[in-house]
This record gives structure tokens, C-alpha cells and sequence, in this order.
């Protein structure tokens, strides 16, 4: 994590102009450097005023600030080892600069030279000390705390003092908690310091913050998120997956989203075929993979007209080839299995609903669905819920699925969402896709 520190183009021109000034009290005091000064320019103008023996006057801005002569001393030869790059002589100018200090303001003043010479040698050790003294002077308005605390906690977690960079971070989330760029940088040290699970909370609670009201959060968060989330198996990876599809439903992020819960899920044949429905659904059908794996599920359960179907979408899009293994024996399988399969949908469609058995209308109700007769599949799957032997959960998914490619969006909503036991996550996965359709 690279540290920029931001205020240091406004400390550094106060660092150098407060020198010349006190170089000229202190001339007046007999110590110091006799030799001519130059007139300061820069963003924070400071000129001499006349003070008492034994102190010298400086002006910042519009603030007169009143050193003492010793702190002037001390804090002009500071200056002149940092301008100077005398390394050696420096730990010792700025103890002795430090020690002078007895003012808030004269530790201010101190804490920038220190700070430049920390930055110089790029000592991330001297940059955080310097910033801990610069907070701590209480010369900082809001936004120059905010600031500071955001370099401390950037140059803390360079040092691996995770803990201090997270204390750091959350000083910048309480003095600006509009400010988006603490997140990942908050996030990441949470996450690197043992604590992924608070790591992508963080994360979650801006991307609730900005999404409230019609708001929308920037997809690099949703990203964040889930690759903290996914490398770590977190058990929100899953719906973190579907939010992200949902505010941005492109077809690529709805295969990686299917991607991430088939990846971390122990789900079986069955279940793996609905996800692939509804990444065809989706048109989300990203590579040859999916085509192969699609088709080779499908005829493994039952359904070569439906393999035949999703093989025939990938030779249209040009990602199938079927003169090649495995898709050359997977369309032959498919082709001499399915032949004349069509022509008995209707009688399908009769025995589902006349069986004496859910699994019996089911079955049809599938078959059904893999051929897009999605209106009559959802009649089969009705039925199959007063049959005996029903199992609720995965009559009211394959329900849902039917509804949704059928259009009725209501319907598959009340479906999906009846869905209960281990296949609850597909059928949330079915309802985000429901949401994301206009």
C-alpha cells in the first residue's frame, strides 16, 4: 500500500518560511546564521513580527504564532540538517527541537520538520511518528486531521502494524464518513491483519450506505468484496455474488456469479443442471466448458433433446464444434436418443398430469422443460405437488425455473421463494435473476 502523503506541499512551504523567519529573531537574539533570507513565497506566507526579547513571532496564514527563543533555536538548526540532508545530525535536531517544544504550536512546527526529513529518507518508521505528533499538536483543522490520519494508517500498514493502520483508517471513517476511499484501504489491513469476516462487512456496509435511496455502489466494491470473500470462503460469498449480478447483470458477471457457488458448493448432477438453466437463461453461457458440461448433464439425467437443444445454441454462437471430441459424441448421442422425442410432448404433458406419482409428473414436467414448453412444464410441476411422494423444495424450484422462462414473473417469485432444504440457494440465485430482468 503506497503512501502519499497530501498535506505535505502546504507543511513543508510553513516548515521553510518559519525558518527564515525565526533564523532572523534569532539572529537579533546573537544566534543563527547571519546571512541574507530570502522573502518566503508559497501557500502559507509567514512574516516576522516584533516580539519581546526572548521569543520571536511568526505569522501562518492569517494565525500569528508566538515561539519561544529557545524553540527557535533548536527548530532553525532542524531545518537546516533537513534542507540540508545531513541524515546523521537529524534523530538528534529533532529530539532537541522536540524537547524545546512547549507549545502546541512549537510542536507543530517541530512535527513538519520531522516529517519532511522522514519522507526524504522514506523511513516509514519516522513518517508515522512524525504524523502521530503532527495530530496530536492539535493545530490540524478536520480536513488536515482526516488527511493526516489516512497517510498514518497507509504508513502503518506498510510496516505491517496492521492494527494501527485499521485504528488509523476508522479515525478517517469518523471525520469523513462520506469519504469512499478509506473502504478498501480499511478492508484490506482488516483482511491482511486476521479478519476477512470484518474485512467484507466493511465492504457490505458502504455498499448498503451508497445503494439506499436508488443509490448504486461502484462495481470495483462488489469485486472487493467477493474476492475477499471468495478467497477466504466466507459463507456470504454466495449472495455477495448475486447482489453484484443484480446491480450490474451483465451476461459475464451472471457466469461468474453461477461460477463462484458452483465452485464452493458440493452440489449435485441435479442441482448443477439447474444452474446451468438458468446461466442459459441468463445467456451466460461464457465457453466450450459450459456447453460440454450443460449437454454431458443432461443426457447423464434423461434429457437428449434438451443436450441436443443447448449443443445446437453453442454451434450457432461459435464456440461448439461438432466435429471434435467431445461435442461430436455428445450431439451423436444426443441426435439417436432424442429421435422422435418431440413429437410425444403432448402424450408427455398427459401422463404428467394422470400419474399416480409426483416423481412420474415431474419427470415429464422436465422434459417438458427441455424443450422451452415452459407454460405446460409448470402445469406438470403443479400437479406433482398434490401427488404423492412430492418433494416440495425441488418441485417449487423446477416451478419457478418453468414460470421465470415462461415470463411470469409473479408467479416464479411466490415459487422460488417457497423453496426450502438444500436446494434454497439455486432458487435464491433463480430470484436474483428474476430481479435483475427489467
Amino acid at each position: 500500500m503506497k503512501s502519499t502523503i497530501k498535506m505535505l506541499g502546504i507543511a513543508f512551504a510553513a516548515s521553510t518560511a518559519l525558518a527564515t523567519a525565526t533564523a532572523a529573531e534569532a539572529q537579533r537574539e546573537g544566534y543563527g546564521s547571519t546571512a541574507p533570507q530570502q522573502t518566503p513565497r508559497g501557500e502559507q506566507q509567514q512574516k516576522q513580527e516584533k516580539a519581546p526579547k526572548g521569543s520571536a513571532t511568526v505569522t501562518i496564514g492569517n494565525q500569528k504564532i508566538k515561539i519561544s527563543a529557545a524553540f527557535a533555536k533548536a527548530y532553525q538548526e532542524l531545518v537546516t540538517a533537513v534542507d540540508g540532508n545531513d541524515v546523521a545530525n537529524i534523530p538528534a535536531k529533532v529530539a532537541a527541537a522536540n524537547a524545546a517544544a512547549q507549545t502546541k504550536e512549537e510542536r507543530y512546527l517541530a512535527s513538519q520538520a520531522q516529517l519532511k526529513a522522514a519522507v526524504a529518507t522514506k523511513n516509514d518508521a519516522q513518517i508515522g511518528t512524525a504524523l502521530e505528533s503532527l495530530i496530536a499538536s492539535g493545530m490540524l483543522d478536520q480536513a488536515q486531521q482526516a488527511n493526516a490520519w489516512l497517510n498514518l494508517g497507509k504508513t502503518r500498514y506498510n510496516q505491517k502494524q496492521f492494527p494501527a493502520a485499521i485504528a488509523a483508517f476508522e479515525q478517517v471513517q469518523k471525520l469523513e464518513p462520506g469519504n469512499t476511499e478509506i473502504i478498501p484501504l480499511l478492508a484490506q489491513a482488516r483482511s491482511v491483519g486476521g479478519n476477512p469476516n470484518e474485512a467484507v462487512a466493511t465492504i457490505r456496509q458502504a455498499i448498503a450506505q451508497q445503494s439506499a435511496n436508488g443509490g448504486k455502489a461502484p462495481e470495483d466494491m462488489y469485486k472487493r468484496a467477493i474476492s475477499l470473500a471468495y478467497k477466504n470462503k466466507l459463507a456470504v460469498t454466495p449472495e455477495l455474488s448475486r447482489q453484484w449480478a443484480v446491480a450490474y447483470p451483465t451476461p459475464a458477471n451472471w457466469s461468474d456469479a453461477i461460477r463462484i457457488y458452483r465452485n464452493l458448493s458440493n452440489t449435485d448432477e441435479a442441482a448443477t443442471l439447474d444452474l446451468y438453466r438458468l446461466t442459459r437463461a441468463a445467456k451466460a453461457m461464457k465457453d466450450d466448458g459450459d456447453y460440454d458440461r450443460y449437454a454431458y448433464l443432461a443426457l447423464s439425467k434423461g434429457y437428449p433433446g434438451e443436450a441436443k437443444l443447448v449443443l445446437e445454441e453453442g454451434v450457432a454462437a461459435g464456440v461448439v464444434d461438432v466435429s471434435k471430441t467431445p461435442f461430436k459424441e455428445e450431439m451423436a448421442q444426443a441426435k439417436a436418443k432424442s429421435a422422435g422425442e418431440a413429437a410425444t410432448l403432448d402424450a408427455a404433458a398427459t401422463r404428467g398430469l394422470s400419474a399416480p406419482t409426483a416423481k412420474a409428473a415431474v419427470t415429464n414436467g422436465d422434459l417438458l422443460y427441455g424443450y422451452g414448453q415452459f407454460a405446460k412444464a409448470a402445469d406438470l410441476y403443479r400437479a406433482a405437488l398434490k401427488k404423492p411422494g412430492a418433494d416440495a423444495g425441488l418441485i417449487n424450484l423446477h416451478l419457478g425455473m418453468a414460470l421465470a422462462r415462461a415470463g411470469d414473473k409473479a408467479g416464479a417469485t411466490a415459487a422460488l421463494s417457497a423453496v426450502t432444504g438444500p436446494r434454497a440457494e439455486i432458487a435464491k440465485y433463480w430470484l436474483a435473476f428474476l430481479q435483475s430482468q427489467a
